[in-house]
């Protein structure tokens, strides 16, 4: 009778985990592996018959010149992205964890306001803020008499102009969760250093950046795999052009597998952007763990 209760004990709690296995096994690893399993395969409209090609797919995703261009595009875009959200979603939520009053939750529903719009509606006011004839940016640009600039369709401000379009989009997501870290610190630290006649940069350099370690880790992880997975606003606003100039890793893939319909490619695109992404974020967490402070 023991023994029973024991043994039921003993697997109770891997049943309820079962549902959540079956959804990662079924929605997140298998992919992965048929992924995998399809980059050894060269397959396409003209030869809609896999034929195996070993390696052959990850070859020739090297030796395209347009593939080490999408790459520094979108290194470009996640490290042109990255810390520009986080240095506005700090500052944002440092403004907004002071005493405002009641002005305070309505300056934060509407810092908060652009993370819920959804990202094609995000890029179509992408579109029409930079658009060279009509847009608001051209506008308040043309008072301070700064030429109009062609932004979406300039090789220079168009990857820009998207990185703008992300920062805006994503800010209020990090803001929010910088200021739930900022809530969770001690506000007998800040009443202490008032006390020794700390100023606001002293208390913002010595308290509230290390203890916002784990928080600013977190952040730092999520917007890496937000920034390398865009994909919305280039199909929106500029579809990889002009010239390739905006084309990112996702978009890429996107065009081998759904425009070009070669699955053998998209496929090994795949599996490159998985390991380069896994890679980035190790080596991401690795560098930065030694400096977060979990306790004061």
């Amino acid at each position: 009778m023991a023994f029973t209760f024991a043994f039921k004990r003993s697997y109770h709690p891997y049943l309820y985990l079962l549902p959540s296995v079956i959804f990662l096994v079924l929605f997140t690893y298998w992919p992965v592996v048929y992924s995998f399993g399809l980059s050894l395969f060269r397959q396409s409209v003209i030869s809609p018959v896999p034929v195996f090609a070993g390696f052959g797919n990850y070859r020739d995703a090297f030796q395209a010149d347009i593939f080490w261009t999408v790459v520094r595009n979108t290194l470009f875009f996640v490290l042109g992205t990255i810390p520009v959200t986080m240095v506005i979603s700090l500052m944002m939520a440092v403004l907004l964890n002071e005493n405002l009053g009641w002005l305070r939750n309505v300056y934060r529903v509407a810092m908060f306001y652009p993370t819920m719009i959804p990202m094609a509606a995000a890029a179509m006011l992408g579109v029409w803020l930079f658009n060279p004839g009509i847009g608001l940016i051209n506008h308040y640009l043309g008072r301070l008499g700064i030429p109009p600039r062609q932004w979406l369709y300039s090789m220079d401000w168009a990857l820009p102009a998207i990185m703008i379009t992300a920062v805006w989009k994503n800010f209020g997501y990090f803001m929010i969760i910088f200021l739930a870290g900022l809530q969770s610190i001690s506000t007998e630290l800040y009443e202490s250093a008032d006390l020794e006649g700390a100023g606001f940069f002293q208390k913002l350099r010595l308290i509230t950046l290390p203890l916002l370690g784990p928080t600013s880790m977190f952040v730092v992880v999520v917007g890496v795999i937000t920034s390398f997975q865009v994909f919305d606003l280039v199909y929106v606003m500029t579809q990889g052009g002009p010239a390739d100039r905006t084309n990112v890793m996702v978009y890429y893939i996107y065009q081998y597998a759904f425009r070009f319909w070669n699955i053998g490619r998209a496929a090994a695109l795949t599996v490159l952007f998985l390991v380069a992404l896994i890679g980035f974020i190790v080596l991401l967490v690795r560098s930065m763990e030694k400096k977060v402070h979990y306790e004061v």
